[in-house]
């Protein structure tokens, strides 16, 4: 269920996997993504294994409605009756909201000061990271009382650049924003790695705190992939603070 757990300082990292939820096939077993067809009363039931598994209230997890751009909205209480907004971050200023990530190839961004006491969840697909959307979270912790060379970064299970073929007008387009994203597959063809543009983004922002999870969902049974099966479920990163 959780794949990946790690605390820093009271900052609290989590990424799951694909098992030890309610949903039937093609979303088996822990799918969290409300969009992707999947019985709405099995992402519910899903959210709250999840939830409860990492010592969360389900009721206090913030999600996104993510749509590959750059927006980031600043929370400081869950959404409850109001639409979920277009984001593709999320940051907050209140210790013990959790904010929530979907992917399913792309990079799940948690970020998290602890002495600032700021945290922010960001989703970076390939639209994504070439807009902005992590310099855009981490400008947004910085407005809340944040200090780049305090945060902690950690990147989950995306795709990697052995396995993520693109064009190469794509790759060129790409690589003209984010040279760090520029890439070759594992069979000399071109792709793009956007956790290493990622990485990149944050460094120069001055996040030296970073860790990248070493999963490739395209290459691992136990992780969702959209490039591997397209009709399939998402997996969700958490981060939150004591």
């Amino acid at each position: 269920m959780i794949g990946q757990r790690e605390s820093v300082s009271g900052a609290h990292f989590a990424f799951t996997d694909r098992w030890g939820g309610v949903s039937a096939a093609p979303y088996e077993e822990l799918n969290l993504g409300g969009a992707v067809g999947d019985a709405p009363e099995a992402v519910r039931d899903n959210r709250e294994l999840a939830a409860k598994s990492l010592g969360l209230d389900p009721a206090l997890v913030v999600w996104m409605n993510q749509v590959h751009g750059a927006d980031v909205a600043v929370v400081d209480e869950p959404w409850g009756e109001r639409p979920v907004p277009e984001v593709d971050a999320v940051v907050t200023a209140r210790r013990g909201l959790a904010l929530a990530v979907l992917t399913a190839d792309c990079v799940p961004v948690l970020l998290a000061d602890p002495v600032a006491g700021v945290a922010a969840a960001a989703h970076a697909g390939r639209p994504g990271m070439v807009k902005g959307v992590v310099p855009a979270a981490v400008r947004a912790m910085v407005s809340l009382g944040a200090a780049p060379e305090r945060i902690v970064a950690r990147t989950g299970p995306a795709v990697c650049g052995r396995c993520y073929e693109v064009p190469e007008a794509m790759r060129a387009e790409v690589a003209a924003v984010e040279p760090a994203a520029h890439a070759e597959t594992s069979w000399g063809t071109p792709a793009l790695d956007v956790s290493a543009g990622v990485h990149a983004q944050l460094d120069r922002l001055g996040v030296c705190d970073r860790a990248q999870a070493p999963v490739c969902t395209l290459e691992s049974d136990d992780h969702f992939s959209y490039r591997r099966d397209r009709a399939t479920g998402r997996l969700a990163g958490y981060v939150w603070l004591d």
